[in-house]
């Protein structure tokens, strides 16, 4: 049996559906996952992988990988070192009133502060990717 219909088989057995009548609700036909799980085929055209994580509501790519990548979690210290951060980019805009305009007017407070939780949730993502991408594997959780 492949890995991937594998994968299906567990997705709705999760929703209490079966294999047949995820084909039917995705409008599929069953021998494409029957050839599957035989070994006929290796994998499924990428129109049906796609109705099939729709409806199981997964990513394409959680049916065809192996193993599912977790999102690093922020510690303490790079909670403190975004908010020193995001002070520092807040900082550098100004506290006057004439240094953040929008079409010559100076910008309210909530324009303000939705600035500051757009510049703190790219900051957040930033330090996620590097930490995903820069911790050598040994030392992940």
């Amino acid at each position: 049996m492949s890995e991937l219909y594998n994968k299906i088989a567990a997705l709705c057995a999760e929703k209490g559906i079966t294999v047949t009548e995820l084909c039917r609700q995705c409008e599929i036909s069953r021998a494409s996952l029957s050839d599957l799980k035989v070994g006929r085929k290796k994998n499924l055209s990428t129109k049906n992988l796609s109705k099939i994580a729709d409806y199981l509501n997964v990513p394409i790519e959680f049916l065809l990988s192996m193993e599912q990548k977790e999102t690093p979690v922020l510690t303490k210290r790079d909670e403190r070192d975004i908010a020193k951060r995001l002070d520092m980019i807040l900082g550098d805009l100004g506290d006057t009133e004439a240094s953040l305009m929008f079409d010559g007017e100076p910008i309210d407070d909530e324009t303000r502060e939705l600035l500051r939780i757009s510049l703190q949730n790219q900051l957040e993502i930033s330090k996620r990717i590097a930490k995903q991408k820069f911790t050598p594997k040994k030392y992940r959780k």
